[in-house]
């Protein structure tokens, strides 16, 4: 590598590498404070989700930190005539780009690992950190507020003495359809089995209402075993397209195909059997609605499943894109204003880049445009990139 290649790549990545850390210090900070003020996280457990939040914030500054340090760069270079001296010089200006270019497609291969890292890893260890810490988030918040709830669990109390609950009234609500039952006691304390990922709740001299239906008095301990995910308010991946790894989704597309052609041949063979016994009323009965429904559901997964590697793709290689196009500009703006630079490029990539990409993906994972539709955004850039680089060259 020459002596011009090397000086630009230098201060490129030292004002990328100056960038990266002060922007992704500050966003995991504030995504630290969110997570844990969301949950009740005490101190400890939310230093826990440090390394988990790291990747989802790296895959955000990442592609903005190199466009940033590209300008800057560049616009410094071409404000101060460095760009016009190595045409003098007859150099072309690619001696200067290929090096940040190609920067540019490493880091867009890690971003692109980054997407997988922190939707999958991440998010999953997230919810385990969460599930850790259900026993302390519960008792801190009904040590404050004498109260917490969760979607399926609640639990008020009178009062707290140490680990005693006194005068506790347990809500849990089923999945489904079916009436929540009501336990009221006299105390009651908790402890996390985590190994078995249940919190159980020991409760003293109390009543048991079903639904109203009929109710059951204990006077002496009663165990009640409730599931972690449903004592606590961590978010469930319940194996979504979102949190599962690239590596794992062809596996999962296979078995969606297969699932949904087994439910339409299910389909197929109870209309027919229903049509051939003349009992045409059962056609139009509200059945098929509900079958009709599931059957969306199944596509809708698989419209997820396929759109999932083309967004963590083409969202990795935003970073390619947005130097292919943050370099070239600053060098026809000759403004040695590196932030207004950087503006004038982000501003139309945050314009127009950014909505391109949440329609592709929002219509992909609806089924209504092909899956490949994510990365509009980043064809949006490439013809705008070549064009400038084109002027850069020519002129």
């Amino acid at each position: 590598m020459g002596i011009l290649p090397r000086y630009v790549l230098a201060e490129v990545t030292k004002v990328f590498l100056m960038a990266l850390a002060g922007l992704t210090l500050m966003m995991m900070i504030i995504g630290v404070v969110q997570e844990a003020t969301r949950q009740s996280l005490p101190l400890v457990q939310a230093v826990r989700l440090v390394p988990y939040i790291l990747p989802d914030t790296l895959r955000m500054t990442v592609p903005v930190t190199l466009l940033l340090a590209s300008t800057t760069v560049f616009a410094r270079m071409a404000g101060a005539n460095e760009v016009i001296a190595v045409k003098a010089l007859g150099i072309s200006p690619m001696v200067l780009l290929w090096p940040v270019l190609a920067l540019a497609f490493l880091l867009s291969l890690v971003s692109v690992w980054l997407n997988d890292l922190a939707v999958s890893w991440g998010r999953n260890n997230i919810q385990r950190v969460v599930l850790d810490a259900a026993e302390e988030i519960i008792y801190s918040m009904l040590q404050s507020q004498h109260s917490y709830a969760s979607p399926f669990f609640s639990i008020n109390v009178k009062r707290v003495d140490g680990r005693r609950l006194l005068r506790p009234t347990v809500t849990l609500q089923p999945r489904g359809s079916a009436a929540a039952t009501t336990i009221t006691a006299e105390e009651a304390e908790l402890h996390s089995d985590r190994t078995a990922g249940v919190l159980k709740l020991l409760l003293r001299n109390g009543t048991i209402d079903m639904g109203g239906k009929f109710s059951i008095q204990f006077p002496d301990v009663r165990e009640q075993e409730i599931p972690l995910s449903d004592a606590s308010r961590a978010r469930s991946s319940g194996g979504l397209p979102s949190c599962l790894a690239m590596g794992a989704i062809p596996r999962e597309i296979a078995l969606q195909r297969t699932a949904i052609d087994r439910f339409e041949q299910s389909l197929a063979s109870q209309a027919a059997c229903q049509m051939f016994s003349g009992d045409f009323a059962a056609l139009e009965s509200d059945q098929w609605k509900v079958y009709a429904a599931d059957h969306t559901d199944l596509c809708g997964r698989l419209y997820r499943l396929m759109t999932e590697p083309h967004r963590r793709w083409s969202a990795g290689f935003s970073c390619l894109c947005f130097a292919w196009v943050g370099a070239p500009l600053a060098i026809r703006l000759r403004n040695t204003d590196f932030l207004t630079s950087f503006f004038l490029c982000f501003l139309p990539i945050l314009v127009v880049y950014y909505p391109l990409l949440a329609y592709g993906v929002d219509g992909a994972k609806g089924g209504s445009i092909p899956p490949y539709s994510v990365w509009a955004g980043n064809l949006f850039l490439l013809p705008w990139g070549g064009r400038l680089l084109w002027k850069v060259l020519r002129y």
